[in-house]
């Protein structure tokens, strides 16, 4: 019977056999009734008896020194205090079971504890320890042959990638479970893998094939809880129905689903009030009951019905509080796999983006600067799966001081409504045969109160105290100038780009569907908005031109460069004028971070003939404003022709290195530069070799193959001379140590985009936050794979830029390309050494088709500097 789901029977029958085991003094299985007895009144949601079953069942394990039964009844009271949304007691609960069976080796309880209490982390936004403790379940229950807890096991992980957006994973998880479940012939389980089939299922006939078989098993077992879930996907059932069902039986989350479909209901038909009536009682439950991730999603609802409505201001402060709640959530994000990771940012993304393009519609560009600052940093942390939180992201957005007085009153009515909730539950779970007079008469007084404070939502939107506070708002938003002493994010910002002395402002570049928004922050005065209008469909296709161009050094890319030139450099062309700017640093989005700002054209001179170009990962993650120590020594690793080819997979991918034919005079060349070069080859340039030696030097050079994939930083390498590889997630968990002596990091060999194959680019920019993180300062990479004759050319006036001249790191570099594109070396020989002499050493060797051709672009646009350019 509990099997089938009729809890009330199994109820019935174990306390027949509860009554005859004590009277047999069988007290073994008088603690295993009770547990059963808690388990069943748990899922009838009668709580306060599942809870004396449970001490009692607990009580007789101890009294009989039997640790099975006790890991038992602790379990099964973890699961009451679960289901009464008691998540840190039921937590307590489920670590004391397992605890016990470990300690007795009771394997089959140690998996079902672990199971539950991921389940509680999930339900607290706890991606990280979910996944951990799962894998841990699962790993036990297929030691142990335990198929039905891997079925269910499957399910959770299934759950798990659906609340993260990954629909590819959860359906595999979930047809894994299907084929457990199907192999036990578990029919309630069956049912419950096919309505999440049928949910996610993109095709319609499927869909509604796998609901109809589900509803079947659930009309077999008199599941009425699951039939009429059923029902409702088959658009059977109307959604009242289903509201007061789960209402009735106290399933608080499945109400508060319903609520919402009921507010998507009132949208499409235009009926605002009710919709937003209707995503507030679903937020209400949501926060009532700690379910973090819906929460997000109600706050997104209001704010987009709030927007429809045109009271975008309003609209604005539930779609901060909606990055606020998921900036708390992210922070649990650090270690979970890769594609989770990915998929919860496409789900999340949206909302950042949206809000940054709300903002600067209303020229709030402030704000809109922070939230693309976080929006970067979680791109990052998607690909990286361990970006640090700091003191500055961990803020979130600030509200303005009319959203802050907004938002207490808004609150005030949601702490009173979650309190009703809370209270209303408590009473409802009492039978109605049980209630008092005086408690029925509470549930009624409650329920209106309810229903009252739901409507006080519109009329507090409405009231003539928002109304004045909204004005405020305007007007502070207006005047951006007031506006600076008020974001303390933005002070420490302009305070970073007056103390570089480099004349340096800040681009941010934002791409929207049907525009590009471009946003300039100066040290000296209020940030800047220009709005550019051209498509994320032409800028990305112009991109891909200009990408092309740029890898064959026979193509003119000039007239792509131009079109991006004016699109964005040209419409800030007078602020970067006004605020005498020399150095941009450049925070790209998207797309644009498979190109070089430095390779853009005005139609008479590249870009970097007239700026230095930094890129950086995020402000609020980069230390702009650290001096690199003078004294230059370089470790020059170098994987030459004398080394062995070396072939591998990686994944999907096969890749086939030989040695490079010029990176034996590339690192031979550095260190006649740079007397204080120690040069590593071939079999001697090992990882084993190399590590010790890097925090010893101020640069650290590899002159080896490196490929950076498409968001897989567990696939994405460095190649040393004998065939090692370490990965960008090796270098996150520390491969390289600490490396804060090393103020620059340079692979002279790396390509992006392997195939062409684009995603949002983070892969660069991750490699060069990595580098930071183990200390170096700054990092140089190159966005595709240059010929090496080109690229000795380029590193080694590079170098002797830097070695001849008292200027920082993005000024030789950008003296570098110009000496290619000119050849032009005097600005490389500086006072101490003959310009001559040094365009002879460089061009040494190099073959007259390269030598003839270095003012391409493909030759010295392709290396970009990322982090401190100092």
């Amino acid at each position: 019977m509990y099997k089938a789901g009729n809890y009330q029977g199994a109820v019935e029958l174990w306390l027949q056999a509860l009554s005859a085991y004590r009277k047999s003094n069988n007290l073994i299985q008088v603690s295993l009734t009770l547990s059963n007895i808690c388990f069943a009144y748990s899922n009838l949601s009668e709580y306060k008896q599942a809870l004396s079953y449970c001490e009692e069942g607990l009580s007789t394990a101890r009294q009989i020194n039997n640790p099975d039964m006790e890991s038992l009844a602790l379990y099964a009271t973890g699961s009451v205090y679960s289901g009464q949304g008691n998540s840190n007691n039921a937590i307590k609960s489920y670590e004391q079971s397992l605890i016990v069976s470990r300690r007795v080796g009771d394997r089959r309880t140690e998996s079902q504890a672990l199971r539950a209490l991921a389940n509680e982390y999930h339900n607290q936004a706890k991606y990280t320890k979910a996944i951990e403790i799962l894998q841990q379940s699962l790993k036990i229950s297929q030691e142990i042959l335990d198929l039905r807890e891997q079925g269910r096991i499957w399910m959770d992980i299934g759950d798990l990638y659906g609340q993260l957006g990954d629909r590819k994973q959860m359906s595999l998880s979930y047809q894994e479970s299907l084929k457990i479940v199907k192999q036990l012939e578990d029919r309630s389980d069956e049912a419950l893998v096919l309505l999440r089939l049928g949910n996610i299922s993109e095709n319609v006939e499927q869909a509604a094939l796998y609901w109809k078989q589900s509803l079947a098993i659930a009309r077999e077992n008199g599941n009425r809880d699951l039939e009429l879930i059923v029902l409702s996907a088959l658009g059977k059932i109307d959604t009242e129905k289903f509201i007061q069902f789960f209402h009735e039986s106290g399933a608080r989350d499945k109400e508060a689903f319903g609520i919402s479909n009921r507010g998507i209901e009132c949208e499409n038909r235009y009926d605002y009030i009710c919709a937003l009536n209707s995503y507030q009682q679903s937020l209400i439950i949501r926060k009532e009951i700690g379910n973090r991730e819906d929460e997000i999603k109600s706050l997104n609802d209001i704010g987009r019905v709030l927007e429809k409505q045109n009271q975008i201001e309003l609209a604005i402060l539930f779609f901060k509080q909606s990055v606020n709640v998921t900036e708390t959530i992210r922070k649990d994000l650090s270690k979970l796999p890769r594609t989770l990771q990915e998929s919860y940012t496409a789900k999340v993304s949206d909302t950042y983006r949206h809000l940054a393009d709300l903002l600067l519609q209303k020229n709030r560009v402030l704000e809109a600067q922070r939230v693309l600052d976080l929006l970067k940093v979680q791109e990052l942390e998607d690909f990286l799966r361990g970006v640090r939180s700091n003191s500055d992201t961990e803020r979130g957005i600030e509200n303005l001081p009319p959203e802050q007085q907004i938002n207490q009153g808004y609150q005030k009515l949601i702490d009173q409504a979650v309190a009703i909730g809370k209270e209303l539950t408590e009473l409802r779970r009492i039978k109605p045969k049980e209630r008092t007079i005086a408690q029925e008469q509470r549930i009624a007084q409650l329920d209106q109160q309810q229903t009252e404070l739901v409507k006080e939502f519109i009329k507090f939107i409405d009231s003539n105290e928002v109304k004045i506070l909204l004005k405020k708002l305007e007007a502070i938003a207006f005047n951006q100038q007031d506006l600076l002493g008020r974001l303390s994010e933005f002070n420490a910002l302009q305070d970073n780009l007056r103390n570089l002395q480099q004349e340096a402002v800040l681009l941010y570049p934002l791409i929207l569907e049907n525009r590009l928004e471009l946003v300039l922050v100066t040290p000296y005065s209020p940030p800047i908005r220009r709005t550019v209008n051209v498509t994320s469909k032409e800028l990305n296709q112009t991109i891909i031109d200009f990408r092309s161009a740029l890898e064959n050094p026979r193509t003119d890319a000039t007239k792509p460069a131009q079109k991006l030139y004016d699109w964005l450099i040209k419409p800030i062309e007078k602020d970067l004028n006004t605020a005498n700017t020399k150095t941009i640093i450049y925070a790209p989005d998207g797309q644009l971070r498979y190109i070089p700002l430095a390779a853009l054209h005005d139609g008479k001179q590249w870009l970097t003939q007239r700026y230095r170009v930094n890129n950086i990962t995020a402000a609020s993650l980069t230390d702009l404003n650290t001096k690199p120590q003078r004294e230059l020594s370089v470790l020059a690793g170098a994987y030459t022709t004398s080394g062995k080819k070396h072939n591998f997979a990686v994944g999907d991918e096969q890749f086939n290195f030989a040695g490079l034919p010029y990176a034996e005079m590339e690192v031979s060349k550095l260190a006649e530069t740079i007397s204080e070069t120690t040069q590593l080859r071939d079999e001697g340039f090992s990882f084993k070799a190399t590590k010790p030696k890097m925090d010893d030097y101020a640069i650290v050079h590899f002159a080896t193959h490196a490929a950076f994939l498409k968001g897989q930083p567990e696939k994405s390498f460095i190649l040393f001379g004998n065939g090692d590889r370490i990965s960008l997630t090796d270098i996150k968990e520390g491969a390289f140590g600490s490396l804060k002596k090393v103020d620059l990091f340079v692979l002279s060999a790396c390509e992006t985009g392997v195939g062409g194959n684009f995603g949002t680019g983070a892969e660069i920019l991750g490699f060069g936050y990595l580098m930071q993180t183990t200390g170096a300062r700054a990092a140089i990479a190159s966005l595709w794979k240059v010929n090496d004759s080109g690229t000795q050319a380029l590193m080694n006036t590079f170098y002797a830029t830097l070695a001849n001249n008292a200027i920082t790191k993005a000024e030789a570099l950008r003296q570098a390309q110009i000496a290619l594109i000119t050849g032009d070396y005097k600005n490389v020989a500086g006072s101490r050494g003959q310009m001559v002499a040094i365009e002879q050493r460089i061009r040494q060797g190099i073959p007259n088709d390269v030598a003839n051709n270095l003012s391409h672009p493909y030759y010295w646009a392709s290396f970009i500097l990322i982090g401190n350019g100092l």
